[in-house]
């Protein structure tokens, strides 16, 4: 694999897939806008905000299991895909791996009409000053909206739980996520 970095130019909502792997991938493979690291107990989690997607993986010892919500690229790795679906319309999916791991996501692609649209944005810019975290586009928007990601967790002893949003203001659609990444016994 070449050591190109997977730029991400403004993203449709209708491009998104979501991928589940069963390890780490490689942070030279996306272009960062925010990275975070959440140390719990017996595991840690890396959230990247990559554009309007993002990548979470929860390590324990040597193992890993990574959620990637992105579009599709030849350079994504094939190796350790366990999941993989366009996003569209709202999807439950459930994973358990060979080794342990659990896995469940909760997908909504939702396009609203204008005033809706507008509402619903504004509450959840709202909601990002208490908790959570939060990456604006600007130079993506055009208009009085912009394109944004808002990421919260909840870390629990065995269990890692990711709330995404991310906003598609041109579109008028609000692409929601919620995971749970569940360690092996």
């Amino acid at each position: 694999m070449t050591n190109a970095t997977l730029v991400v130019p403004a993203l449709q909502a209708a491009d998104l897939h979501l991928f589940v792997f069963d390890r780490a991938l490689h942070p030279e493979l996306f272009q960062h806008f925010a990275d975070y690291r959440v140390e719990q107990g017996c595991y840690a989690a890396e959230i990247w905000i990559i554009g309007l997607s993002h990548a979470v993986t929860v390590t324990t010892g040597a193992r890993s299991l990574t959620e990637l919500l992105s579009r599709e690229s030849e350079l994504l790795p094939t190796r350790g895909i366990l999941s993989r679906f366009r996003l569209k319309g709202e999807r439950d999916h459930e994973k358990r791996t060979a080794d342990g791991w659990g896995y469940m996501v909760s997908t909504q692609v939702e396009t609203m009409d204008e005033a809706l649209y507008k509402s619903v944005h504004h509450d959840l810019l709202r909601h990002t000053e208490k908790r959570g975290w939060f990456q604006s586009y600007d130079a993506w928007g055009d208009g009085d909206l912009s394109p944004f990601t808002y990421i919260d967790h909840e870390a629990r002893d065995r269990e890692f739980h990711v709330h995404a949003f991310h906003a598609y203001p041109q579109e008028r659609t609000l692409v929601k996520t919620q995971s749970i990444i569940e360690l092996p016994s």
